[in-house]
């Protein structure tokens, strides 16, 4: 079973909100995953944006920065609000900046190389695309209380509820059957 302590759990379907997902439990005891500069560059090497973890030494405040700048964009769109001027300022100047490097290799496969602001980049603008594409219909917030994870529900009917079954499905499915049975044991 995979388990939120992992800093590394890709469950959310888009770059920019497994990002985002780095931060757990917002609404109540807020556990942030990424403690140091070298988690954040083991981070973007797990996600797939480089294939080494680049210096991070000076960018853990504005790689925290722009994932809650993006995390309040989220919120916005969810709730059908404003999106704020800062935010959207800082989400575009990171989506600015330069992209990781990609090469094609003569066996097929592609090395990706770059720093930690071409990574904060390719967050960005997913983000970017995230929210100003036909994809913001499909964002949702996870149904369990304590989870605060965005995820793209691509079900086919619109129905998901969780952003991931194997962690917060598994516990709200619990809760609901030992409500259920201390209902009629009591």
């Amino acid at each position: 079973m995979s388990s939120f302590a992992d800093p590394h759990l890709f469950v959310s379907g888009n770059l920019a909100l497994n990002f985002i997902g780095t931060a757990q439990e917002r609404r109540t005891t807020f556990i942030e995953r990424l403690t140091s500069a070298e988690e954040l560059g083991e981070w973007t090497v797990a996600a797939g944006i480089l294939d080494t973890a680049p210096d991070c030494a000076d960018a853990l405040e504005p790689a925290l920065a722009l994932r809650e700048a993006a995390w309040r964009l989220m919120q916005a769109t969810l709730h059908g609000e404003p999106l704020a001027d800062a935010d959207r300022t800082l989400l575009n100047r990171h989506a600015h900046a330069g992209l990781p490097e990609l090469t094609l290799r003569a066996d097929g496969s592609v090395t990706r190389g770059g720093t930690i602001e071409s990574a904060l980049t390719a967050i960005a603008r997913s983000a970017v695309e995230l929210l100003g594409g036909p994809e913001r219909e499909r964002l949702k917030e996870c149904g369990r209380d304590a989870c605060t994870r965005l995820y793209l529900d691509t079900s086919r009917g619109g129905s998901r509820r969780w952003c991931d079954m194997a962690v917060c499905g598994n516990r709200a499915k619990g809760k609901a059957f030992r409500a259920r049975n201390a209902d009629t044991e009591g």
